[in-house]
């Protein structure tokens, strides 16, 4: 039998704090949280994340139903994205984030245009991810520090509207057969690569 995730009860006295869930306190913290989250309430992880997260965002297009944003969802929360922009359909799948979609911010789009007026707002720049001929590998590419990393649907990619927005579109480097990879990996190389440019390991 393989050893359960997490916590059992905390033993008493329990500790203070108004970060503290009693329930949590006295049932046990089975959540997949880091060890410094154990026992904290879903709003006082939030707020602490808040005060650290990075200055990128992550955008996708959700015209069908795109199953992958769930998985975009649980990534930005493990690299603290600011934010996660649903384009298109306000409904998603939110299998594939675990969870993780209580403590990670989540703002909808209707359409493209309403993204960018939004990102100019913000002072954002728009980067587009797609395979397309033309682009610039990501791999040699100088991400900007307060941007939107902007994916399409699976399949597809980026629509006409998303790749117009785009102040650069960039690729990832593949070299088997398949044309593309899925939203959610993408999403996953992109901002890791933001990550290697923009922050120092602890």
């Amino acid at each position: 039998m393989s050893e359960r995730i997490g916590v059992g009860p905390h033993p008493e006295p329990w500790p203070a704090g108004d970060h503290l869930d009693p329930e949590l306190l006295r049932d046990g913290d089975r959540r997949n949280v880091v060890d410094r989250y154990r026992y904290w309430s879903v709003d006082a992880i939030k707020a602490d994340l808040d005060t650290r997260r990075h200055q990128f965002h992550v955008a996708i297009e959700n015209w069908e139903h795109d199953r992958n944003i769930g998985t975009v969802v649980r990534t930005a929360n493990a690299f603290a994205a600011t934010e996660v922009h649903i384009v298109g359909r306000r409904r998603w799948n939110r299998r594939g984030a675990m969870m993780t979609d209580v403590y990670q911010h989540v703002r909808h789009h209707a359409t493209v245009e309403e993204l960018v007026n939004w990102a100019a707002a913000e002072e954002l720049t728009i980067v587009g991810i797609d395979n397309l001929p033309g682009t610039q590998p990501l791999e040699t590419a100088d991400l900007p520090e307060r941007c939107v990393l902007l994916f399409g649907q699976e399949g597809p990619g980026l629509s006409h509207e998303a790749r117009t927005a785009a102040v650069q579109v960039l690729s990832i480097a593949q070299f088997g057969s398949t044309r593309s990879i899925n939203a959610g990996v993408a999403a996953g190389i992109a901002m890791h690569t933001w990550i290697r440019q923009w922050t120092t390991p602890a």
